[in-house]
C-alpha cells in the first residue's frame, strides 16, 4: 500500500513538472491565434485541461515581456481597471516556431521509445 501511494505522490509531482515545462508553448500557442487578456490565456488553458492559476501565469506572461518574446497594450475596460491584453512580438513568432519544432522532435523521440521494445 505504501508504495502505491509513494508512486502516486510521485506521478502528480512528475505531472505537475510536465506542465510547468510545457506552460511557455502552450501561452505561446493560445497567442499565436491574437492578443489575449489574462482570463482568455487562462479560459484557453483550461479548456485544454490544462489548468493554470494566475500567480504562474502573470510571471511567466512577465518574462516572455521582458525577453521580447510578447508584449502588451492597454485597454479602458467599462468595467474596472485598464485591461492588459499580450500579443506576440515578431521575435515571438520565430521562437514559437523554434518550440513547435523541439517539441515535435521531443513527442518523435518519446513515441520511439514506448513503440521501441
Amino acid at each position: 500500500m505504501l508504495a502505491y501511494i509513494f508512486a502516486d505522490m510521485n506521478t502528480a509531482k512528475s505531472q505537475v513538472q510536465l506542465r510547468k515545462g510545457a506552460l511557455e508553448l502552450c501561452v505561446l500557442r493560445v497567442l499565436a491565434h491574437g492578443e489575449a487578456y489574462t482570463s482568455d490565456i487562462t479560459d484557453s488553458l483550461k479548456r485544454a485541461e490544462l489548468l493554470v492559476v494566475e500567480g504562474t501565469l502573470y510571471p511567466l506572461l512577465s518574462r516572455l515581456k521582458t525577453s521580447g518574446i510578447c508584449t502588451y497594450r492597454w485597454e479602458e475596460s467599462k468595467s474596472g481597471p485598464p485591461r492588459k491584453y499580450y500579443s506576440l512580438t515578431p521575435m515571438g513568432k520565430e521562437y514559437l516556431d523554434e518550440l513547435n519544432a523541439e517539441w515535435a522532435k521531443l513527442v518523435s523521440s518519446i513515441e520511439h521509445l514506448t513503440t521501441d521494445t
